[in-house]
């Protein structure tokens, strides 16, 4: 199933694309903000409504971050070697885990603003697990078991204030608008292997990233038992999984975001986004 929310920012309403791809509504039908809707129990008994009889929306409603719950927004660094390597950091040998504000969530076509003084605003494509129920000390083994389905995320980074204004990422991460999810929630049914997955991005038209989620240091079952070691995880957090190569402050010279950028990203079977970058304003 691939689950959305549409409607204006703060008014968003859950929907369901069908299998011709339209827009259905679930207005009314489900309650996206209960514990149990993202469960197996509450997902099976989504995927067991007649699609066909749900109303259609009309036009092309903006979308909003597809998950409605989220207590938590995590974040794993450095999870491919080559994106390591062209920041000149050392390989992890565990997992580096960081939080992205829960006030950056947008929806995935929504315009990116650079912050205030900003000049080393930096793009990142990486696939997000979105969680199904409480996870706390999860094995590997286990930990798929614990997940609803997956989203595209781009994690918009500050690279000033990331790397150079103390050694905490997080203020660097957070900003207004840097945490762009969607369009869709795919649920776990529909991904049966989260490591072979083809993620990329462009700027401007241009190809900046190109990778492949087989490539990670460490795999979605290894993040999720890692992450419910350190804090208990609740139904609709999301962890995005760390970017390939091809970030703009890896390259030589670097190059970063400007207004009027727009950039365009994706990754197989979980759908695209489109943003158009904007000067700072209150």
């Amino acid at each position: 199933m691939k689950l959305v929310r549409y409607g204006a920012k703060g008014k968003e309403l859950p929907g369901i694309i069908d299998s011709d791809g339209n827009l259905r509504s679930l207005a009314g039908l489900i309650n996206e903000r209960s514990e149990q809707f993202l469960s197996d129990k509450g997902l099976a008994e989504l995927g067991r409504m007649n699609l066909s009889k749900l109303p259609l929306v009309p036009g092309k409603p903006r979308f909003g971050c597809p998950v409605a719950n989220v207590s938590k927004f995590v974040a794993i660094g450095l999870n491919y070697t080559d994106h390591a390597k062209e920041t000149n950091s050392p390989i992890p040998k565990e997992p580096i885990i960081f939080m992205k504000t829960l006030n950056c969530l947008q929806g995935p076509n929504d315009d990116v603003m650079i912050p205030r003084g900003s000049v080393k605003t930096d793009w990142e494509v990486e696939l997000g697990i979105v969680i199904g129920k409480k996870t706390r000390y999860v094995t590997q083994d286990d930990a798929l078991d614990h997940v609803a389905g997956y989203v595209l995320v781009n994690d918009v980074s500050e690279r000033e204030y990331q790397m150079e204004r103390g050694p905490q990422w997080d203020k660097g991460k957070g900003c207004d608008t840097f945490g762009p999810v969607g369009p869709y929630l795919v649920t776990r049914d529909e991904v049966p292997d989260p490591q072979s997955l083809e993620l990329w991005l462009d700027v401007n038209g241009k190809r900046m990233q190109t990778g492949n989620t087989k490539t990670m240091i460490f795999p979605v079952k290894e993040i999720i038992s890692y992450v419910s070691e350190f804090m208990t995880l609740f139904a609709g957090d999301i962890i995005t999984t760390g970017t390939p190569p091809g970030v703009g402050s890896g390259m030589k010279p670097q190059v970063f975001l400007k207004a009027g950028d727009v950039m365009t990203l994706g990754i197989s079977g979980l759908g695209e986004q489109r943003q158009k970058v904007v000067p700072f304003k209150l």
